[in-house]
């Protein structure tokens, strides 16, 4: 069992970049390069386990697109020449991690609901391109609602031709479970529909947060309906080609959220993999608070 515990902060700055921050990140095996398309802090979800903490308003409002691009190539520069390994950030950071694994589009909300995603998208994979960076992947973490938008099509499209995964969320098998840890309006059926339209296209990775709120682990009815929402999405087509079971590792805005026991995590992986026939990783949590 891979078993995963650095890398406990994702801060999103760097010699004072607005956008484009170096991690560290447990599930890349490596060093990603973070693009916050939300530095406003605004999404379509609250999600009860983000560590934004949204009750505060942010100093930046939107992506100053052209200072992202400058941010961008600065950044692909230090991490071409290998110079990034040898700030004080990463200089101790070991052999086997020191490799840039992808370019990934998250940040402080959901980076789909940006206006000219696909546009960013395609200028982002020229830059990447232009540093003779073609392996190296470029991974959107999302949570699927806006897929059925066309300009976020084209986006996922110009991914698919640029090394691109899509990290897509799902966090839950019922509509109720689904409304209390996500805290959002739209319907969980969106969710689950987009989900599959993107699988049709192409194969995608499914990234599920679980842990305890007020004490309390997700009941086994809950994991049961999740696993059932996967082997939904790969009889009607759809190709997941990983799922990643995860808990929380940074402190949540919320104080109410603790994360689940490495065996809780084992477990709930051990069901994806008996009951879909899907391959599943963890990665565990942390109590250091």
């Amino acid at each position: 069992m891979t078993t995963h515990r650095l890398h406990t902060q994702h801060q999103r700055n760097f010699d004072g970049n607005r956008f484009v921050y170096p991690v560290l990140s447990r599930r890349s095996k490596g060093l990603s390069i973070g693009v916050n398309l939300n530095p406003d802090k605004i999404c379509n979800f609250d999600c009860i386990y983000c560590q934004v903490d949204r009750r505060t308003e942010s100093e930046v409002r939107f992506v100053e697109s052209e200072r992202y691009f400058a941010e961008l190539e600065e950044m692909l520069d230090l991490c071409a020449s290998g110079q990034i390994f040898q700030t004080g950030k990463f200089a101790e950071t070991p052999d086997h991690l020191r490799r840039v694994n992808d370019i990934a589009f998250s940040g402080d909300g959901e980076p789909t609901t940006y206006k000219n995603f696909d546009e960013l998208i395609e200028r982002s994979a020229e830059i990447k391109r232009r540093h003779g960076l073609d392996d190296v992947k470029m991974v959107l973490i999302t949570n699927a609602t806006m897929f059925h938008r066309p300009h976020v099509q084209r986006g996922l499209e110009i991914l698919d031709a640029n090394q691109g995964e899509i990290w897509a969320k799902l966090d839950a098998g019922t509509e109720p479970y689904y409304r209390t840890i996500e805290r959002t309006k739209i319907p969980f059926q969106r969710v689950l529909d987009n989900l599959l339209l993107a699988a049709q296209a192409r194969p995608i990775v499914i990234q599920s947060m679980f842990l305890k709120l007020l004490g309390q682990s997700p009941s086994a009815e809950e994991i049961t309906a999740y696993c059932s929402r996967l082997s939904e999405v790969r009889s009607r087509g759809g190709k997941i080609k990983l799922v990643q079971v995860y808990t929380v590792a940074r402190k949540p805005a919320e104080s109410i959220v603790a994360p689940l026991a490495d065996d809780e995590v084992d477990a709930i992986a051990q069901q994806v993999r008996d009951q879909t026939g899907l391959a599943a990783e963890v990665y565990y949590g942390s109590s250091d608070y």
